[in-house]
């Protein structure tokens, strides 16, 4: 009995991303989950921090409205630069995309929450409404006129039976390749927090005293991870914004 060892806990790096029911039988009644939960939350927060951080108006902003004022800046300089003139109109959609996930994905970071864009299902769903809008507005902008996006002019018509197949299948991959970035980058920053934290508490418990000093090598790693994973973060919301912007750009100027 003297020589027994506490047992090394198991790594279950997936379980993080598990749907459970929110608010109580309400919640199991209408499907409402912890996804929906964040969901909520972070339209919350966003709207709080737009709210206070305009309302002073001061000429010599306070942080919380210097903050709204970078945001909103940041975002309606990367709908004008990428999109021109027209990404006015967009902008409150870009914005809202950005602002969006970038606090799903900072909510992820906290014990007890949930990275919302973790699930293909949400990021799908992102994806699609920007491929629909590039479609709508393609359409409303040029007419018909809008699918010779998928022949490039000046192009020899002789590549037509070429070009045009390619060009459909690269546009209709936009919103795969859109939704599955961002899905797949969250995942795969959470499942390393999570190995190389379940990998220091397997050394602690599996080494005794040794362990304690052998895991500071993983607990090294999982403090730069935070760092990591707040970069990952708010890039991960700019590159959706970006894309979302070029996508836009296509359809406003066509090629």
């Amino acid at each position: 009995m003297g020589n027994a060892r506490v047992a090394a806990p198991t790594i279950d790096a997936l379980g993080q991303f598990t749907l459970s029911t929110g608010l109580g039988p309400i919640g199991a009644a209408v499907n409402f989950t912890n996804a929906n939960e964040m969901m909520l939350l972070a339209a919350v927060l966003i709207l709080a921090a737009l709210h206070y951080g305009s309302r002073a108006r001061a000429v010599v902003p306070g942080r919380l409205q210097a903050l709204a004022e970078i945001g909103y800046e940041f975002v309606r300089n990367m709908c004008l630069d990428t999109i021109g003139e027209e990404g006015r109109d967009f902008f409150p959609f870009v914005f809202t995309l950005f602002f969006f996930i970038l606090v799903g994905n900072l909510l992820g970071l906290f014990p007890y929450f949930f990275a919302f864009t973790s699930h293909i299902a949400v990021t799908a769903v992102l994806a699609l409404s920007v491929f629909i809008l590039s479609i709508v507005v393609g359409l409303r902008y040029h007419g018909l006129h809008f699918f010779t996006y998928f022949f490039p002019a000046g192009a020899p018509k002789a590549l037509a039976p070429v070009l045009i197949p390619i060009e459909i299948l690269s546009f209709l991959s936009r919103p795969i390749s859109h939704s599955v970035r961002l899905f797949a980058n969250i995942v795969a920053g959470h499942v390393m927090w999570e190995v190389f934290a379940g990998f220091m508490l397997m050394l602690t418990a599996g080494l005794g005293t040794a362990g304690l000093f052998v895991s500071i090598v993983p607990l090294a790693i999982n403090v730069v991870l935070v760092g990591f994973e707040l970069l990952v973060a708010f890039l991960q919301a700019y590159v959706f914004a970006i894309l979302t912007c070029l996508y836009l750009h296509d359809a406003v100027h066509l090629h």
